[in-house]
């Protein structure tokens, strides 16, 4: 099987850890799982254009860049980190409207 069918594979952050042989500790993956996915997938589109072709160097980079999505986490929080959208949305924070005494209509 070629790297690029391997990772067709894989479904859970753990699967990723385990297929790069990648040390972990579970209670990180567990609370920031889709986190550290998603910081793994922004930077391998940030590497795509310097993405070497032979497998076996493009498979080091996917390491390389895992490790580093998983060390984030470890290092730091989701709410910190900010991946998801949600997170830079201000939700939780006072938020401001203006209505105009036109537009309420009784």
């Amino acid at each position: 099987m070629s790297f690029s069918e391997d990772l067709t594979d894989l479904e859970s952050a753990e699967d990723f850890l385990q297929y790069f042989e990648l040390e972990y500790d579970q209670s990180v993956v567990h609370v920031n799982r889709l986190h550290i996915l998603q910081r793994f997938h922004d930077y391998l589109q940030k590497a795509a254009d310097t993405m070497p072709q032979q497998e076996d160097a493009m498979k080091a980079v996917y390491s390389k860049l895992l490790q580093r999505a998983y060390q984030d986490f470890v290092e730091s929080d989701a709410q910190t980190e900010k991946v998801f959208k949600v997170f830079n949305s201000g939700i939780g924070e006072p938020q401001t409207a203006f209505v105009s005494l036109g537009d309420i209509k009784t």
